[in-house]
């Protein structure tokens, strides 16, 4: 390495000096004392934006004129690139504008160059800087890509193609399955809850990103009219992003009426608080491999299995087979809760079979139903509600959603223990994980007009879950590394950096 008074030399950044000096010069004169300071600031941001980048600029010419040649370049299949060539020129697009990047170049015939000096400055392979990735992978998770787009343009004054845009954002997300195989998790008390939920939604794709069903159903559809739909007909087709949380609960100790309402005017406790949440979210994979991701989630939390497993599920059959097949293969005890609110729901709706719509009486007998299930006896409320049916001697249509509800009530009994779960201070809610459908999917990815390509919808998905989850900055450090290792290290013999002659 060259002494430390050749590399900083006098002249080095004199372009930069010159480029402020102009800017100071400037901010002296009188067309600057005619400004507002909306119009000051303006114009200093585009002016200082360019000091910068040619303090970038300059800087990039320092290292070049210091850059040292090296004696061991020898590619991954061990064949020595010894011929050197001097000034090889590539571009760089920055978040302060366009600079280009001089260096050396260690040739063979036949094979591709090497360039040490681009793995000390860990550039990316395409024009782009990995801070205009981390703009696109920011603004990208927050609007559409036209939005992020103008958002950068703002920022930074760069111009960045919307379709450029959307390929930075599906390069930052590639190491997220990777980020949380190596992360460590910190302790937490034995005694809190470990907590497993999934749920699914919809999200409108292009034609050749649906899955082969979908994309068969759709190519085979017709429409009656050629101006509109006709009723059960569809304009675009859905691929289901499947959605899953993994979370901390201090256990709260409550009873039927906690839920419900209770006599006297007792403060009620609160419910379980979900901490250390951690979302991920799939439209390439399938429930079965989130699922399999969530456990593996929990899994680092819990490597022993020695705390108490809850999962949390809507009552959907496909989810409950899966975690009850992954908690098998894993060997783990896992408690399964039906959510309370859907069977609320359905308690609701059957007691439109006895009631008129509004009637209060409707309440007090919905708060009696509840909480005979709160209690433990789904089986027992599911009985009443049929032979109240039968004993009104119901039509058929107007006994339907009675039926429905006890249908429910017997099917999903084995997961409606809530004497049990709140007896142990378990939450009996989903309100986590269908806030995280909501925040992770629909928020952004349900846009009206917009129609996603499993690339760019799978990116925005691991995106936003990593920054639901805290974890963007470290993450974008790990991503860093291993972009060094994938397009630098991964080129020389032994993933080893060749040193200086």
């Amino acid at each position: 390495m060259k002494p430390a008074a050749e590399i900083t030399g006098p002249d080095a950044f004199c372009a930069s000096r010159e480029h402020f000096e102009a800017v100071v010069g400037y901010l002296r004169g009188p067309d600057a004392l005619r400004l507002e300071h909306a119009e000051l600031e303006a114009r200093l941001a585009a002016d200082m934006r360019e000091v910068i980048r040619q303090l970038f600029q300059d800087h990039l010419d320092l290292r070049a004129k210091n850059e040292e040649r090296r004696g061991d370049v020898v590619a991954a299949g061990g064949a020595p690139h010894r011929a050197v060539e001097a000034d090889h020129e590539r571009p760089l697009s920055t978040i302060f504008g366009s600079v280009t990047v001089r260096r050396l170049a260690y040739r063979r015939r036949g094979e591709e160059n090497l360039y040490p000096a681009d793995a000390a400055l860990n550039l990316p392979e395409e024009v782009h800087s990995h801070g205009l990735r981390e703009l696109s992978a920011i603004e990208s998770t927050r609007g559409s890509f036209e939005e992020a787009k103008e958002a950068i343009r703002r920022s930074s004054g760069v111009e960045v193609g919307k379709r450029q845009v959307e390929q930075l954002a599906q390069r930052s997300a590639v190491d997220f399955e990777d980020f949380y195989e190596a992360a460590d998790r910190e302790a937490v008390d034995d005694t809190d809850v470990l907590v497993l939920s999934c749920d699914g939604k919809g999200i409108v794709m292009r034609p050749d990103a649906l899955r082969p069903g979908t994309a068969k159903a759709a190519a085979g559809a017709k429409t009656k009219l050629k101006t509109r739909l006709s009723k059960g007909e569809k304009s675009n087709r859905k691929r289901m992003a499947e959605v899953a949380a993994v979370y901390d609960v201090a256990p709260v100790v409550r009873v039927p009426g906690d839920i419900i309402g209770r006599d006297g005017d007792a403060q009620r406790p609160p419910a379980p608080k979900a901490k250390n949440k951690w979302l991920t979210a799939s439209v390439v994979d399938d429930a079965a491999e989130v699922i399999g991701a969530a456990f593996d989630e929990a899994c680092r939390r819990d490597p022993g299995h020695e705390r108490t497993w809850v999962a949390l599920v809507d009552g959907a059959r496909h989810q409950i087979d899966r975690i009850k097949a992954e908690a098998k293969a894993r060997g783990i005890d896992v408690a399964i809760v039906c959510d309370f609110v859907h069977v609320m729901e359905y308690l609701w709706s059957s007691a439109w079979s006895f009631f008129d719509e509004g009637d209060p009486a409707a309440e007090a007998w919905v708060a009696e139903k509840a909480l005979g299930v709160l209690h433990g006896e789904a089986a027992t409320v599911a009985a009443s509600i049929r032979r109240k049916a039968t004993c009104l001697d119901l039509a058929p249509d107007k006994r339907k959603n009675a039926d429905t509800c006890a249908d429910y009530l017997l099917a999903k009994k084995e997961y409606l223990h809530y004497d049990r779960a709140l007896g142990q201070g378990w939450p009996i809610g989903t309100g986590v994980i269908e806030g995280a459908v909501r925040h992770l999917v629909k928020d952004r990815l349900d846009l009206t007009g917009s129609r996603w390509g499993l690339k760019g919808a799978e990116a925005i998905l691991k995106l936003r879950a990593l920054r639901s989850n805290g974890d963007f900055d470290e993450y974008w450090k790990f991503h860093l590394d291993r972009e060094y290792h994938r397009i630098h290290e991964a080129r020389y013999v032994n993933a080893a950096m060749p040193r200086a002659a």
